[in-house]
C-alpha cells in the first residue's frame, strides 16, 4: 500500500465535529505553538484541507493536531484548524482536546477533577476536568481577554438595509448580531439557511465598514459571525448561532451569502458575547452566563475578572462543558490519490 500521509484521530463533538489528531503529525518548527501554527499555515495547508475538505470533512468539522507543548508547564499542545483560518483560540476545540486526551489515556485522568495547562496559539489554558468512571463530564477552561471593539454600530448592508452590530474579541474577531432585529428569524435548525445567509451579508459589510486588527496578532481581523436572541430554554441567559464561512462572500452573487452553522454552541463566540454584554452594564462580574446553542448544548461562562488589553476594557472569561467521543478513525492519503487537497462542490460549500 502506498500511503503519503496517515493519521489517527479521535473524533468528537459538543454539536459540532470536532476531530483530534493525534499520530502522523510532523515535526514543526516553532519556538510556541503560535510559531508552529503560522509555520503550519506558511508551508504545509495540505494537512489542514486534507482533514477538513471532503471527502474526509464537511463545512462545520474542524481539527487539531497534538504536538508537543513549548511552555514547560503545559501538559501538550494543540493547533487549531478549521475551514478558513488557523484560529488562536477555540473553545469547543479545547473542550474536545482536554477529553481525547484524558479519556484515550494519553494524559493521566484523576477523579474526581483533573487539572493540567494546555498550549494553544494564544498561549497557556488552563483546564480543570470533571471526571467520573473513565469520562470527562465537564471541561472548564480561562480563556484569553475578550474584548469589545465597537459597541451597537449602524452599518449598511446590501440586500438588508441598515443594521446595528457590535464587533468583540473572544479569541477571534466576531460580528455580534441581534437576531430580533430581522422580522421573522428565528434561531432554530429548520432557518439554518437564512441565519447563514443573513450572517454572511452583515459580517462581509462590517469586514469592510469597521477596520479591525488585534494588537498581539498582526493581520488577525474580523472573520466570523454569532447571532444571539432570547433564550429559549428556561434558565438559559441567551440563544446564539455561529457562522463559519466556507468562501469569499460577494454582495453580487447570492450563492456566496452562506456558511456552515455551528451545530454546538462555540465557545470563543460566547467569549465574544459575554464581552459585548459586560461593555453594555448587562453583566456582571462573576455572574453566570448560560449560552445555549441551535441544538441546545450549553455552555456556561463566567466574567472572571476584568482587565486591560492594549487599551481595551476586557474581561478575563472561563467557559464550561462537555464533548462525546464519537469514534476512533485512521485517516490516509493515497499516493495517486488525485486529490491531495481534499475537494468541495458547490451544492454545501
Amino acid at each position: 500500500m502506498g500511503f503519503k500521509r496517515m493519521f489517527d484521530a479521535v473524533e468528537c463533538h459538543e454539536g459540532e465535529p470536532l476531530r483530534v489528531i493525534t499520530t502522523g503529525i510532523p515535526t514543526i518548527p516553532g519556538d510556541s505553538v503560535y510559531e508552529q501554527c503560522m509555520w503550519l499555515r506558511e508551508h504545509d495547508d495540505q494537512l489542514r484541507l486534507l482533514m477538513l475538505r471532503e471527502p474526509r470533512g464537511m463545512p462545520a468539522t474542524c481539527a487539531n493536531l497534538i504536538v508537543p507543548a513549548k511552555d514547560p508547564r503545559a501538559a501538550a499542545g494543540y493547533i487549531i484548524m478549521e475551514q478558513t483560518e488557523y484560529p488562536m483560540m477555540s473553545g469547543g476545540n479545547t473542550i474536545a482536546v482536554a477529553t481525547a486526551l484524558l479519556e484515550t489515556g494519553l494524559l493521566p485522568m484523576k477523579e474526581p477533577v483533573t487539572e493540567f495547562y494546555l498550549e494553544a496559539p494564544a498561549g497557556l489554558i488552563h483546564i480543570t476536568a470533571e471526571c467520573s468512571k473513565g469520562k470527562v463530564t465537564s471541561v472548564t477552561f480561562k480563556n484569553v481577554p475578550s474584548f469589545a471593539v465597537y459597541l451597537d454600530k449602524e452599518i449598511e448592508v446590501p440586500h438588508l438595509g441598515k443594521v446595528k452590530v457590535d464587533i468583540a474579541w473572544g479569541g477571534m474577531f466576531y460580528t455580534v448580531i441581534d437576531a430580533t432585529q430581522f422580522e421573522g428569524l428565528k434561531l432554530v435548525p429548520e432557518m439554518g439557511r437564512e441565519i447563514a445567509r443573513i450572517s454572511a451579508l452583515c459580517t462581509r459589510a462590517a469586514m469592510d465598514q469597521l477596520p479591525v486588527e488585534h494588537p498581539d496578532y498582526p493581520g488577525v481581523g474580523i472573520t466570523l459571525s454569532i447571532m444571539h436572541a432570547p433564550p429559549v430554554t428556561p434558565g438559559t441567559y441567551m440563544r446564539s448561532s455561529n457562522v463559519v464561512f466556507t468562501g469569499e462572500i460577494d454582495f453580487d452573487r447570492p450563492e456566496t451569502w452562506t456558511g456552515a452553522l455551528d451545530r454546538g454552541c462555540c465557545g470563543t463566540g460566547t467569549c465574544a458575547l459575554m464581552a459585548v454584554e459586560h461593555a453594555k452594564g448587562r453583566l456582571k462580574v462573576n455572574e453566570p452566563f448560560y449560552n445555549e446553542g441551535l441544538l441546545g448544548v450549553t455552555f456556561t461562562g463566567h466574567a472572571v475578572e476584568e482587565t486591560e488589553l492594549h487599551g481595551h476594557k476586557a474581561i478575563v472569561p472561563t467557559i464550561g462543558g462537555q464533548c462525546w467521543i464519537y469514534g476512533f478513525s485512521k485517516w490516509v492519503l493515497d499516493e495517486t490519490d488525485p486529490f491531495p487537497n481534499g475537494f468541495t462542490i458547490g451544492d454545501i460549500w
